[in-house]
Parts: structure tokens; C-alpha cells; sequence
């Protein structure tokens, strides 16, 4: 699973149209969200900072979940924009997933394990585990 970071509100006019996940490393104001979302229809996720998230209006919060789309909380650590534009999700999370179903454990114990396991928010191993 890609993960397109975004540095600053002026590549979001450089973002594809097919984007699915974005990862906002700047403070976005209800303008650029509305922008990204116009940018790229297909957008499943935001993912930003926690110090972000508390600052997202009411409003841009109801605004993506009238379109679907996650807001998730999070960093993406060790990631170099500077070598790729995207971070990803290793397969191996996603087996990891699998291998936990396989042997019977609840969705909130999957998502615990997952959690500490890797370096993922929270709410972004329960996003993940509904891709999965």
C-alpha cells in the first residue's frame, strides 16, 4: 500500500488524480483539504500528524466523512521525501494480518498486536485491516 507525502500545500496541485492515501506533513487548512479532495476524487485517507488532527475544523471533519474519507492519525517515520514521493505499507503487515485471522483472534486483538508490532497509529491498523 502506497502512501503519497505530501510536503507542502503547493504539491498538492502536483498530486495524480488516482491518489488513494496522502499523507499531509503540514498543517492543512480547511482550503487545502477541500483542494486535495478535488485533486483526487479517489482519495480514501488522510493521514497527518496528531498535532495536525486536533486542528482540523469541525467542518473539514465533517466534510470527509460525507465523502468516505478516512482521517487518520499518524507519522510516516524514517521516511526521505527527497529519495520517493511515497512511503509504504510493507506486504508483510499485511500477512502478519492474515496470519493473526488465521488463528482465530478478534479484530481489537489483531489491531493491539499490529499496533505495537509496527510503528502504525492505531486507527490506521483498523483502516488497513479493512483493505486487507
Amino acid at each position: 500500500m502506497k502512501i503519497r507525502v505530501v510536503s507542502s500545500k503547493e504539491e498538492i496541485e502536483t498530486l495524480s488524480n488516482d491518489e488513494e492515501i496522502v499523507h499531509l506533513a503540514f498543517r492543512p487548512s480547511n482550503k487545502d483539504i477541500f483542494s486535495l479532495v478535488i485533486k483526487c476524487p479517489n482519495v480514501k485517507a488522510l493521514h497527518i500528524p496528531s498535532s495536525y488532527k486536533r486542528t482540523i475544523s469541525g467542518s473539514a471533519k465533517m466534510y470527509l466523512s460525507m465523502q468516505g474519507i478516512d482521517l487518520l492519525e499518524g507519522d510516516v517515520w524514517g521516511h526521505r521525501k527527497d529519495i520517493n514521493e511515497y512511503s509504504e505499507v510493507s506486504k508483510s503487515v499485511f500477512d502478519r494480518i492474515k496470519d493473526f485471522r488465521s488463528e482465530g483472534l478478534s479484530e481489537e486483538d489483531i489491531a493491539d498486536k499490529m499496533a505495537r508490532e509496527t510503528r502504525l497509529g492505531p486507527d490506521f491498523i483498523e483502516f488497513i485491516m479493512k483493505q486487507a
